[in-house]
């Protein structure tokens, strides 16, 4: 794992060593990120997510929490965003970047981050971002769901139909369940997420063991 790390870092100096090179670094849009969170499973630990819980196959932070960058020089300033922002947000925004109209059809998750990557207080238009994970893997995670809106986060079981909150502004590491306190904000989320899933058509399987009809969330 280690020896793969150092390669993809090798690799990632190449191809920026190359673009300095030929004098295109600042008309170059350059992105990295990851599938995934760190694999710390049940299958192995060779990485570390802490504080985050979780890691590869997880819906908690350490499995969907990941490195997200976007350079490019001429229009976007060194820095950080704290904005809450998802991997299907890469297309929309390099069609903005490029110049180019949105192209709705093909990006129907995705929004354009360039209002955030011209200035990073900036804002986008967006309520929550989703996660769907409808099956078991080697991994040790559990088929569910997830919805964050803000700094809270709602992990909801396909199983059992359980749903946990947490806020992660104060709880990164999603160790104390707000459900039971917080029935409010559950009352918001749940519905939002379940309308997310009927908006795309999100499959589901059984729950373990069960050969009855697969898990449906809640009618509306």
């Amino acid at each position: 794992y280690a020896a793969m790390v150092e390669s993809m870092d090798a690799a990632v100096g190449r191809v920026l060593g190359q673009i300095k090179k030929l004098g295109i670094e600042k008309n170059t849009v350059v992105c990295f990120t990851s599938d995934n969170g760190g694999l710390s499973t049940s299958e192995g630990s060779p990485t570390s997510n802490l504080p985050l819980r979780g890691g590869k196959g997880w819906l908690y932070e350490g499995g969907i929490r990941e490195p997200f960058f976007i350079s490019y020089p001429s229009v976007v300033k060194p820095g950080t965003c704290s904005h809450p922002v998802i991997s299907t947000d890469f297309y929309p925004t390099l069609l903005a970047l490029a110049g180019l109209p949105p192209r709705k059809a093909q990006h129907l998750d995705g929004i354009s981050l360039v209002p955030l990557l011209k200035d990073g207080e900036g804002s986008i238009n967006r309520d929550a971002i989703f996660w769907h994970y409808p099956h078991y893997s080697n991994q040790g995670g559990f088929p569910g769901g997830a919805i964050r809106s803000g700094s809270f986060k709602l992990v909801e079981r396909y199983e059992t139909g359980k749903v946990s909150l947490y806020n992660l502004k104060n709880d990164p590491g999603e160790r104390k369940d707000l459900a039971q306190d917080m029935p409010g904000q559950v009352q918001i989320m749940r519905p939002k997420l379940h309308a997310w899933y009927r908006d795309v058509g999100a499959k589901f399987l059984n729950a373990k063991g069960d050969s009855g009809p697969p898990w449906r969330p809640a009618a509306p």
